[in-house]
């Protein structure tokens, strides 16, 4: 039996509105969330990753909802007042932001941030709390002495373990992780990525959504897949399934881009993506991949409907069975 779906998302679209025009950066997108499950979403700079997030939690000026659902526990969070969403953040659904690093307030110990924080939220600060937060830090091998700290005083990667304690202190149903290893060297992107398996593992988060650029990490940790571009979901899928049979000329190209293990570059240079990605204000009609696809024809002046390959494999392309499913990793 399938697990309970926590978060469907229906057709959504959020545009940011400037002076010039909408600028279309989640425009129509679908996917569900199950229950114990992690949701890796990839895609270039600018795809639409990070505004997805935001306009499941923040939606802040100029980013507007314009259409579409996000049912998540079965009630429509785009429909959501402020006051009510935010008796959910939280508690229900939590986000570690883009940036968290520069999250903390550096006038204020890690101790009195977290204080404010809970508070904000109408919960009390009181010992049986303080309790919880320190045996959480520990859990991600941090020293209860650093509620004492300023920021300043912690490395880059004791900070964003202490960001992944304060947003899943609750115990949420639902963390969306947004480019969280982005600015971290190399082990500690490995331990943030892993940490998040073991937070969802031990019970203490539900499910996850994982935002990055960086495909090697969702394929250790991820158990779906969708790649954006555009605004658009165009691929999406189980893992295994998109890293060794991607079907879209673009998951293609990202996964021809990325080192295999195992050969060394004297032997396969990598191919970058030819092109830019297209500019989202006011765009037209037609597959957004088009200007740098190498299958482009006419009928790619016709936005793509999303075809179901199998039940759980997903593709929006007009030649996806000319294509065919060729290995690349």
């Amino acid at each position: 039996m399938a697990a309970e779906v926590i978060l469907d998302v229906r057709d959504l679209r959020a545009y940011y509105r400037i002076l010039k025009g909408d600028v279309k950066a989640v425009d129509g997108v679908s996917f569900q969330v199950r229950r114990g499950e992690i949701v890796g979403i990839a895609g270039e700079s600018g795809c639409g990753k990070s505004t997805l997030a935001h306009t499941l939690m923040l939606r802040k000026p100029p980013l507007t909802h314009i259409s579409g659902q996000a049912l998540f526990l079965g009630r429509d969070i785009m429909a959501m007042g402020r006051e009510e969403f935010r008796q959910l953040r939280l508690r229900k659904i939590s986000i570690i932001p883009q940036y968290a690093l520069d999250a903390l307030s550096p006038t204020k110990k890690l101790g009195e941030f977290v204080a404010d924080l809970v508070r904000e939220h109408g919960i009390p600060a009181d010992r049986a709390f303080w309790a919880k937060v320190e045996e959480r830090l520990r859990f991600v091998n941090l020293d209860p002495k650093v509620l004492d700290q300023y920021p300043i005083e912690l490395s880059g990667g004791m900070k964003q373990r202490a960001i992944m304690v304060v947003s899943t202190i609750l115990n949420p149903e639902l963390i969306i992780a947004d480019e969280i290893t982005s600015a971290l060297d190399v082990s500690s992107q490995r331990f943030a990525a892993s940490l998040l398996v073991q937070l969802r593992d031990e019970g203490i988060i539900g499910s996850a959504i994982f935002i990055t650029h960086d495909l090697a990490i969702l394929y250790q940790i991820a158990d779906s897949l969708l790649i954006m571009y555009g605004g658009h979901i165009v691929e999406a899928g189980p893992v295994d399934t998109i890293v060794h049979e991607p079907r879209h000329p673009y998951t293609q190209a990202l996964l021809n881009s990325l080192p295999k293990v195992g050969v060394q570059v004297k032997d396969q240079r990598l191919e970058g993506i030819k092109g830019t990605p297209p500019e989202l204000l006011e765009i037209g009609p037609g597959c957004r991949f088009r200007e740098r696809c190498p299958y482009r024809t006419e009928r790619c002046e016709q936005t793509p409907v999303t075809e179901a390959i199998t039940p759980e494999h997903t593709i929006a392309c007009w030649h996806h069975r000319e294509i065919g499913g060729e290995r690349v990793g």
